[in-house]
This record gives structure tokens, C-alpha cells and sequence, in this order.
């Protein structure tokens, strides 16, 4: 497999300097073995060509529990896509190899190609299979409002990781719990070392969403203000918040990103099962402000509860 040998020759090239200094090769040598590498990997791309990868259409690379995420398996699963979800654990992606999830990996022609960010993916989507799939892609279709709204969503997406990690960072077994550890769809090594470096984990995601009480009250108020707008504008749409008979992408990414702290039972259309915590398993701060949101929200709250129950499909079933 092409991508087991590019690790290969990464690996080689790593130690290679050690090789050199251990074995007290000449120059001379030391050059060799660079052309050596440098043909090796001639080859590998080569093979890429000659003998291609097998590899699905379609991978999407996720956190099992994540909102955005959820937002993008929520339309796949409603295109009826088929594609293999490859969970990580937790924030290893994020904080040792640079990478967010969700990214969407498809073929493009003899290569491979990938994007990142929820919203980019949607209009990936769209663009993708609005042809292809008729009417049953119309949902994705997007406008300057529904761009608008979505941005304001993916705001509230990011406040949203600030209140979760904010109440749940101390309770280190429930973190756990939500990073996949218990989840068998996570590679067990990933699982291994989400426990053991779990005090420098939560460290850098302290520091990197700054979590403090501070920027936690602010993040509610953000999501105080979007909740209201949205209860606002249900007064006059019960279908779809933005309006019309039918629901579109916003909708689906409300709820899903909504759905992070009001955990309907479809949530993650069975991808999420093994992360999910129940409310009563919840620290008591956070047990009080979803209460307030339910309570303070209604119209929000059934609408999300709604659409879960009629709207959110099971992966492979359109």
C-alpha cells in the first residue's frame, strides 16, 4: 500500500541521520544512501501510478462525539452516500499531527484528494451531487442567508467546545469516556495514549480554547443569542427555521451542532453511541444550564428533538 510505504521511508529517513553517526559512514556513503533514498521514493510514487491504492470512494476522518462532524455525517447520511468513517481518539489529530476533523477524503481522477472544515465539505457536497442526485441533494443548495446563519452556527459550534470542555475537563474519566476510549471503532494504541498523556492533553486544550470562567460565560452568552434568535424565528417557520415547507443544510446544522448538549437519542445516527453522555452522568454545572436552555428555549428544543426523530437516518440508510 502506498501510504504504508511513504510511513516506511519516513521512518528510514528519520533515523537515517543516526545510522550515519552509529556506523561512522564516509561522506561518500552518507551520499549514497541519500540517493538511495531519493530513488526509493521515486518508486513509491511510481507505484502509486502503476499499481494505485485501494481505497474507498469516500473516508471521512472524525471524532466519534464532535458537533461539526456530526453535522457533515448528518447530510452524507441523508445524500445516502456510502463511505467508511475513520474515528480518531479524542484530540490526538488536533495537537500531534495538525489535523481537525472532519476531513472528507474522496478520489479525484489517479489521486486522492481532501477537505477539511464542515462548511467547505457542505459545498463540496453540493457541488459533488447536485446533478448526480437530483432533488435529493436540494437541501444543500446554498444562498447568501444560508451562508450567513451557517457562520453564525459554526460560531456557536466553537463556543459550545469551550462550555463542554470547560465543565468536563475535570472529571478526567468522563473526558475519556467522551475521547473514545471505550469506543471499539478507535484504534487501540490511540486508546492506550489518550489515558496515559491525558494531564497533557487536557493542559494544551486549556490553553488553546482558553478555558476559563471568563471566556465560559462569554461562550454561553453566545449561545444564549443564537438560541434566541432561532426561538424567535420559529414563532413564524416550524419547518425550517430560515423559512419554506422543506428543510436545507441549515436546519441539519443547528440541530447537529444544537445536539452536542441536548443529546437526542439519534444523535450521530449510531456513530456516537459509545461516546454519548447521558445527562445524568453529566457534571451538575452543565446539568443546570441544559435545563435552562430547555426550559428557556422550547420552540429550539422540540424543533431539534423533531427533526432528529423524523430527519436523522442511521448511516446507509437514505
Amino acid at each position: 500500500m502506498t501510504s504504508r510505504r511513504l510511513l516506511v521511508h519516513t521512518s528510514f529517513l528519520l533515523v537515517l541521520p543516526l545510522v550515519i553517526a552509529w556506523l561512522g559512514i564516509s561522506v561518500a556513503g552518507a551520499g549514497a544512501l541519500i540517493v538511495l533514498a531519493l530513488f526509493w521514493r521515486w518508486l513509491i510514487s511510481l507505484a502509486s501510478l502503476v499499481a494505485p491504492e485501494k481505497y474507498p470512494e469516500l473516508e471521512l476522518e472524525t471524532i466519534s462525539a464532535s458537533h461539526f462532524v456530526e453535522k457533515v455525517r448528518w447530510c452524507m447520511d441523508r445524500l445516502g452516500l456510502d463511505y467508511v468513517e475513520k474515528p480518531s481518539g479524542g484530540a490526538l489529530g488536533a495537537f500531534f499531527l495538525g489535523r481537525t476533523v472532519p476531513v472528507l477524503k474522496f478520489r479525484t481522477g489517479a489521486v486522492r484528494s481532501s477537505i477539511g472544515n464542515s462548511s467547505e465539505i457542505l459545498r463540496y457536497l453540493w457541488g459533488r451531487y447536485a446533478v448526480e442526485l437530483g432533488a435529493r441533494a436540494d437541501f444543500l443548495a446554498g444562498s447568501n442567508e444560508r451562508i450567513e446563519f451557517e457562520r453564525k452556527i459554526d460560531r456557536c459550534g466553537t463556543d459550545l467546545q469551550v462550555w463542554v470542555y470547560y465543565h468536563i475537563l475535570p472529571e478526567r474519566e468522563l473526558t475519556l469516556h467522551a475521547w473514545g476510549v471505550y469506543n471499539p471503532a478507535i484504534a487501540a494504541w490511540q486508546r492506550h495514549l489518550l489515558k496515559l498523556i491525558y494531564p497533557l492533553l487536557s493542559f494544551l486544550i486549556r490553553k488553546s480554547f482558553r478555558i476559563s470562567s471568563s471566556h465560559h460565560d462569554k461562550a454561553v452568552e453566545h449561545i444564549d443569542a443564537l438560541l434566541a434568535e432561532v426561538e424567535s424565528r420559529l414563532e413564524t417557520s416550524e419547518k425550517s427555521i430560515l423559512g419554506g415547507n422543506q428543510i436545507n443544510y441549515t436546519d441539519i446544522a443547528f440541530s447537529a451542532i444544537m445536539g452536542l448538549w441536548l443529546q437526542p437519542e439519534a444523535y450521530g445516527g449510531g456513530k456516537a453511541d459509545a461516546v454519548r453522555i447521558e445527562r445524568s452522568r453529566a457534571p451538575e454545572g452543565m446539568q443546570v444550564e441544559i435545563e435552562r436552555w430547555t426550559e428557556r428555549y422550547p420552540r429550539s428544543s422540540r424543533f431539534i428533538e423533531e427533526i432528529y426523530r423524523t430527519e436523522r437516518k442511521p448511516s446507509g440508510q437514505p
